[in-house]
């Protein structure tokens, strides 16, 4: 179903969002990272110094903006009750789904769980793709039949609804890669409150067991659900859990930093060297889902002071102006532009139809195209599918 769901509507991307500013220099750039960007278990660091074109730099803040204004369109939309059910968004942490892309290839893989928009949108989803989905509509990455819980794209496995039910399947992506003699790996996120789970240390240890090239990673955002992270875990230190395994915990509120530590795993794990788990230290500002205020069990002033001291995308800026490699008016134009654009693909998601009242619907991502079997049973005989209609 998964390989169903992935025939990617989302290969339709617009260009626009990614080309949105003049056309910028391949000048490299040196930046240097704090001290503080990185903590190890059983691990060099990586180098806190790093090489990155204007090009580059001026791109992860695009693809930054974009999803805060994607996250922003979908709770508007939400609170509009046009968007129905479940629905997560990850507004503060858009430095972690947009360094990651940043650092891999399309030959990697990515899956993770239900706070997935962002990652859909860096896997190749467009923004009205994804608005689609999650308004029930034909044109969603999922065909407006998975909603904001289950979006997959090339080389995106979701979106899952299941917590840390992700992390073993990631373990067979990996595995996957290995088996074909490809350099690639794959990165399993999963949140601090799933971090828990049985299953992933099971996958941790199989993982170790046949060196796959997997990159755990956790997304300590602080909180699961409406619980802090020191209430529910003995060890809050989440890279340190994989036990026979290197850990690598990463500031996951600055790009740059999650580019350059997800680089780095990506050359280990793929090299032969097996497994790592990574700790990407996240916030989010909004509550778990949009059912959630988010206030109740932390202060309006931890949230304040997370959005005006390290916000990822403030924070991006000013390193851009400090390294003069944009103005103040030129990043303005940059957050202009993608409204607009976010704006524009929102209008054309509301707008389309939904699925068809078809009963064809419902089983045409049973299977993949061709290998159907003669007749799908249902619940009664009446019920019963046969794909040769």
């Amino acid at each position: 179903m998964l390989r169903a769901l992935a025939r990617s509507k989302a290969a339709t991307k617009p260009v626009l969002a990614r080309s949105m500013a003049s056309a910028a220099s391949s000048q490299v750039n040196s930046i240097t990272l704090p001290s503080k960007t990185f903590e190890t278990y059983e691990l060099d660091a990586p180098s806190l110094e790093v090489e990155l074109s204007t090009e580059q730099l001026l791109q992860m803040y695009k693809d930054m903006v974009i999803v805060r204004r994607l996250e922003m369109a979908s709770d508007a939309l939400y609170k509009a009750k046009k968007i129905r059910g479940f629905c997560h968004l990850s507004t503060g942490q858009e430095a972690v789904a947009v360094g990651i892309e940043h650092a891999i290839t399309k030959l990697d893989s990515v899956i993770t769980s239900y706070r997935c928009h962002g990652f859909a949108y860096m896997r190749g989803a467009s923004v009205k793709s994804i608005l689609g989905e999650l308004l029930g509509r034909r044109i969603g990455v999922s065909y407006g039949k998975g909603g904001s819980m289950h979006m997959f794209t090339k080389g995106f496995y979701g979106g899952n609804g299941i917590v840390g039910a992700q992390v073993p399947v990631g373990a067979g992506l990996a595995f996957a890669h290995k088996y074909r003699g490809e350099d690639a790996a794959t990165i399993a996120l999963y949140g601090d409150g799933a971090s828990n789970q049985g299953q992933i240390f099971e996958a941790y240890n199989m993982a170790k067991l046949w060196n796959i090239p997997c990159i755990f990673a956790c997304e300590n955002n602080k909180y699961g659900m409406g619980t802090a992270a020191a209430r529910s875990s003995a060890l809050t230190d989440y890279y340190k859990r994989g036990q026979y395994i290197p850990g690598l915990k990463i500031n996951g509120m600055d790009a740059i930093a999650v580019y350059q530590g997800t680089k780095f795993a990506k050359e280990w794990t793929s090299s032969g060297k097996g497994p790592l788990v990574l700790e990407y230290e996240t916030y989010r500002y909004g509550g778990h889902s949009m059912s959630d205020p988010g206030t109740t069990y932390r202060t309006r002033e931890e949230i304040q002071h997370m959005r005006s001291d390290s916000d990822p995308i403030a924070g991006l800026k000013n390193r851009l102006l400090s390294l003069g490699i944009a103005t103040e008016e030129e990043l303005k134009k940059v957050d202009k532009e993608a409204r607009s654009y976010v704006e524009k693909e929102s209008a054309e998601a509301e707008a389309a139809p939904p699925p068809a009242a078809e009963p064809k619907i419902l089983f045409e991502d049973v299977y993949v195209p061709g290998t159907e079997i003669p007749v799908l049973r249902g619940r009664i005989p009446q019920e019963n599918w046969t794909f040769a209609k």
